[in-house]
């Protein structure tokens, strides 16, 4: 797949060590992670700055300095980066993991500030966005936008007209203190199991798998097919990637605009 992902290059603006931008307030702008979890990540040794790895979190980045987050290169370049990915199964959507289970981004030759927006569990598939535009990330993810994500999900049984009712209606205790919201869903039977269409409006821990399981049914197979205006296509392999069309991004910032006015 052809890439289009041009690399990172320092900026060229001269400044003095007293006007350089703090390490983890860089690494915010930079859409990485927010200030304290840079903290965290020098703490752990994951941060290099002109190849020698960071230990104090006070240290000012100058605009020749080359910043490495797990040995992948890091600028504030201002051409941002837009990548729909359709994730398979079996891999998390981290940068790192203490168990060494296999990750997105060991399949994916990305900078290391281009992030998921939001995420998709281990065992579930489908459509993810990646971006290095951390404004844009923040609106896609925040409650109050109230993006649709649509998910086609093949579960055990058949949905009982009662069931039915329930998940349309909401109001289903998820655990945690959690209810679950109103979903607008539609239902295929298949021999012993059922493929439904549902479409939600918050990306909560494990949403779909745990409202199922508390009408009693198990999810055997979860993909997201829809995150706000972005599609999966049909035909796009398990595994593939390519950059946002123009008019895709066009539409992803006209919702930033919106949810930012």
């Amino acid at each position: 797949m052809t890439q289009h992902i041009k690399n990172n290059q320092p900026a060229t603006k001269e400044s003095s060590p007293q006007t350089g931008e703090r390490i983890n307030r860089y690494l915010a702008h930079c859409g990485i992670c927010s200030r304290r979890e840079a903290d965290r990540m020098i703490e752990a040794g994951r941060i290099k700055v002109n190849g020698e790895t960071v230990e104090k979190p006070g240290l000012k980045i100058q605009p020749s300095d080359i910043v490495l987050v797990d040995d992948k290169p890091v600028s504030t370049n201002e051409e941002q980066i837009y990548i729909l990915y359709n994730k398979p199964r079996g891999l998390l959507c981290s940068r790192k993991d203490d168990k060494g289970r296999p990750l997105i981004y060991e399949h994916l030759d990305i900078p290391a500030n281009v992030q998921s927006v939001g995420r998709l569990d281990m065992d579930s598939e489908g459509l993810l966005l990646l971006t290095s535009n951390g404004a844009l990330l923040q609106t896609m993810i925040a409650p109050s936008t109230a993006l649709p994500r649509r998910y086609r999900v093949k579960i055990t049984g058949s949905l009982s007209m009662e069931a039915i009712e329930k998940l349309r209606n909401g109001g289903i205790d998820l655990g945690r203190g959690e209810l679950s919201d109103p979903w607008d869903l539609s239902i295929d039977t298949e021999g012993g199991h059922s493929w439904i269409t549902v479409t939600i409006k918050r990306g909560r821990w494990r949403e779909v798998r745990r409202t199922l399981d508390a009408v009693g049914h198990l999810v055997r197979r979860l993909m997201r097919v829809r995150f706000g205006p972005l599609k999966l296509e049909e035909g796009m392999p398990v595994g593939s990637w390519r950059n946002l069309t123009s008019k895709e991004v066009a539409a992803l910032k006209r919702l930033h605009k919106a949810a930012s006015s």
